[in-house]
């Protein structure tokens, strides 16, 4: 997939350049990250697409700001458009959302896209490369892993992205292991390793023996091997940080989204004036999710006689959901939330309004859920 992808980016780099429909000869991006580079995480797979699209295209230039306060990113676009002259601003967290928002307004000329977002303009896209279907699969594996029937998460902030990744993974948990429960700990951060290992440690003291977790280090894989624990790695391909211990997890291909989204810059077909309804929503059969840590296979085999039968239903729903037709999909009802209200009707499958404003806990999930409904 994401080969055929770069393909058809680059015949249509060449058929633009063929006819002349370059609106630009040169782009210039601007990257606003919320984590440092080289966290292991979040920011580190944005930054190695950064550099794929430096790679690909040799008019576009790029420059990048990390470690930026979610409250001081207008600030940082400011400095970019004014001062760097970017034509496009491209913003890599959730809470940039009210900063690039205003921004927008204030450079109508200037081309916005954020991730994880929800608000448009005429020059504001948005987009995400959504991992709920991979947590899922990794809870099919905790489920079949865990002795205690203590699953342990340790959660960055309690937005919608992260609770919609929680209740797949308990929902997969579950399907295996109906009498397993998911822990969950806050640490109201998307970068803090000392908070991560308080957090893991305390799960492990009230007998959680499998563990994932939003956060980007690989603070959790390590405190998690430590105690040889199985654990299911964020982001980047953890397993070498304890290649005994990793299970699985998953990986981003931000790049699919930049080098569609930046080549139809340059070719005039995006432009500040006609980006409202643009919004990219990359899963499994998109290839902008992909299930694994660079392992030879979507799981780690060294754990495969310990997943039984586990094992191949994992293979079984990962070829279903990379099926363009969407045969499987873990939010099909009936699910309840913890508190026994149905969420999804049986029969139903949760659409994408949904999957973005998911508040609710399912059954199983236990532990404290800021923003809870009644």
């Amino acid at each position: 997939m994401r080969k055929i992808t770069l393909i058809l980016l680059c015949l249509l780099f060449v058929f633009t350049a063929a006819l002349g429909l370059h609106a630009v000869d040169k782009l210039k991006v601007g990257f606003i990250y919320v984590g440092p580079i080289g966290d292991m995480g979040w920011t580190h797979a944005h930054d190695q697409a950064r550099k794929i699209v430096e790679d690909t295209f040799p008019w576009v230039e790029t420059i990048y700001q990390e470690s930026v306060p979610e409250a001081k990113v207008e600030g940082v676009i400011d400095r970019m458009v004014r001062r760097e002259k970017c034509d496009i601003i491209i913003t890599t967290s959730f809470g940039f959302w009210e900063g690039t928002v205003a921004a927008a307004k204030k450079y109508p000329d200037t081309i916005f896209a954020h991730a994880s977002g929800f608000m448009r303009a005429p020059n504001l896209a948005t987009y995400m490369a959504d991992f709920y279907q991979v947590y899922y699969l990794n809870g099919l594996m905790a489920g079949a892993l865990t002795k205690s029937n203590k699953v342990g998460y340790v959660g960055a902030f309690p937005i919608p992205e992260v609770k919609r990744h929680i209740d797949a993974f308990t929902i997969g948990v579950r399907e295996v292991n109906p009498r397993a429960e998911v822990h969950v700990r806050w640490i109201e951060a998307w970068f803090d390793p000392a908070k991560a290992k308080e957090a893991t440690n305390s799960l492990i003291d009230i007998g959680c023996d499998v563990f994932a977790f939003t956060e980007d280090s690989d603070t959790v894989v390590q405190v998690a091997a430590q105690n040889k624990f199985p654990v299911f790695s964020h982001y980047s391909p953890m397993h070498k940080s304890a290649p005994r211990y990793v299970v699985s997890g998953q990986l981003v291909h931000w790049e699919l989204f930049y080098l569609d989204f930046i080549s139809k810059v340059y070719s005039g077909l995006y432009t500040s004036k006609n980006l409202e309804n643009v919004d990219y929503w990359g899963l499994l059969k998109e290839g902008a999710a992909e299930l694994g840590g660079k392992f030879d296979t979507p799981m780690n085999p060294a754990w495969k006689s310990r997943l039984g039968g586990t094992y191949n239903l994992v293979l079984k729903r990962l070829d279903q959901m990379k099926n363009p037709q969407v045969v499987f999909d873990p939010f099909t009802g009936p699910i309840y939330n913890r508190k026994g209200k149905i969420v999804v009707p049986d029969g139903d499958r949760a659409d994408y309004v949904h999957l973005l404003s998911i508040e609710y806990a399912v059954k199983g999930v236990v532990g404290p859920w800021p923003g809870e409904p009644k």
